[in-house]
């Protein structure tokens, strides 16, 4: 039996920018080994594998390598393709049953936002060099449930990091978010996020990193609403909006192909 997968631009409205997601809805249940060799095949950040549930859908996110506990970009891009699919309603919400909890997303003039549990920073001795790592020294570093969260004064420092991938590797982090504020409009701050420990040198844009940087910030600059930038190659927007313990994701999509896997 075929299986159609699309891969979806997400964070962005043009193609071939912003961070691409592999998105498939499984016609009938498949093992996990199946889902983690369509994600090595993929060879994308991450691919999302959907199955219809009771009042959603069940939602799992691989990278190359493993499975993770939670993906912005890759659940904006599933929601992106079930509205174009005509598989949910336009205007309605559509809930992923998930590792992280239910979590929802909706449809509101041309941008999909995500509601998505934030993972406030705390102050942490982290388990590397971030110094030699990185090759700057840091203005603080914190910890999150997932990531290692690193603050640099400067945003022109961030957007030229060349940072040693193995010695990252031997951080028990998932990855690592490095901010900085944004010299100007309109945007409140600037990151990039890299995970080689989870196969992913450097994700173009991390809606899961915005749980963490949104809270961080949104202390920080005294805003609820935030826009931020994150500067890999490809780049990306993201807002966000504070509500309680939990985040607005707000972004973009595009599909860029459609295909079918045959094994």
């Amino acid at each position: 039996m075929t299986q159609t997968i699309y891969q979806v631009d997400a964070f962005t409205a043009k193609p071939f920018s912003g961070n691409p997601a592999a998105v498939t809805i499984l016609e009938e249940p498949k093992s996990a080994e199946w889902m983690q060799s369509v994600a090595l095949e993929m060879n994308l950040s991450e691919t999302a594998f959907l199955q219809e549930a009771s009042g959603g859908y069940d939602l799992r996110w691989f990278t190359p390598t493993t499975e993770i506990e939670l993906c912005g970009h890759a659940t904006l891009a599933s929601a992106h393709i079930l509205w174009e699919q005509d598989l949910a309603a336009k205007f309605s919400e559509i809930r992923f049953f998930t590792l992280s909890g239910m979590l929802a997303a909706h449809l509101e003039e041309g941008m999909i936002h995500l509601n998505f549990p934030t993972t406030h920073p705390k102050t942490i001795i982290p388990d590397i060099d971030v110094k030699a790592a990185f090759g700057v020294e840091p203005a603080a570093v914190l910890g999150s449930r997932f990531d290692h969260l690193i603050v640099i004064e400067d945003e022109k420092i961030i957007r030229e990091l060349k940072p040693d991938m193995n010695a990252l590797l031997e951080s028990s982090a998932r990855g690592f978010i490095v901010t900085a504020r944004s010299g100007g409009k309109p945007y409140d701050f600037i990151s990039r996020f890299f995970a080689p420990g989870a196969g992913i040198p450097e994700d173009p844009v991390t809606g899961s990193a915005h749980c963490t940087l949104a809270p961080y910030w949104s202390e920080i600059l005294d805003k609820q609403e935030l826009l931020a930038f994150q500067a890999s190659k490809r780049g990306g927007v993201v807002s966000m909006q504070l509500k309680d313990e939990r985040v607005v994701l707000g972004g973009e999509a595009v599909t860029v192909m459609e295909a079918e896997l045959k094994a």
